[in-house]
């Protein structure tokens, strides 16, 4: 069975309390047990991790590899546009990276708008709140086949 690794970034443990208007009022644990539902329905596993420690985040990302996981999703929050050490450690990994986010960062501050992940993911889903994340593990899984 295909394994596929979430991984939300820095603040995303606040879902549900930060921002509702631009990410909704889910929490993490709702949308890792939708996931899971997903998941299950698509005859994949999935894992989900959150940390708001860029370091943490490497180690994880570098036991994906070790653990020859199948495709990666991740919503790496404010760190997607800066965080040139968490793009070095996924680029080590040789599966099929999906960037989401659930706001549309196109249509937010400038700063947002570029992703350090670009040029290693294999696509970017932005926008659809919680749908982002179920589209991109629907994208992880047909990226494996």
């Amino acid at each position: 069975m295909a394994k596929i690794l979430t991984l939300h970034g820095v603040n995303l443990n606040m879902l549900g309390k930060r921002d509702p208007k631009q990410y909704g009022a889910a929490t993490l644990a709702q949308i890792d047990e939708q996931l899971g539902a997903l998941a299950k329905e698509l005859g994949v596993e999935v894992e989900c991790y959150q940390t708001n420690f860029e370091g943490e985040m490497c180690e994880r990302i570098h036991r994906a590899f070790a653990e020859k996981v199948d495709a990666v999703v991740i919503n790496a929050g404010a760190w997607t546009h800066y965080s040139y050490a968490i793009r070095d450690a996924l680029a080590i990994l040789t599966v099929p990276i999906i960037e989401v986010h659930m706001s549309h960062v196109h249509a937010r501050e400038e700063f947002r708008h570029k992703s350090v992940f670009a040029e290693i993911a294999k696509g970017q889903i932005s926008g659809f709140g919680v749908d982002s994340y179920l589209l991109g593990l629907r994208a992880a899984v047909a990226a494996i086949k």
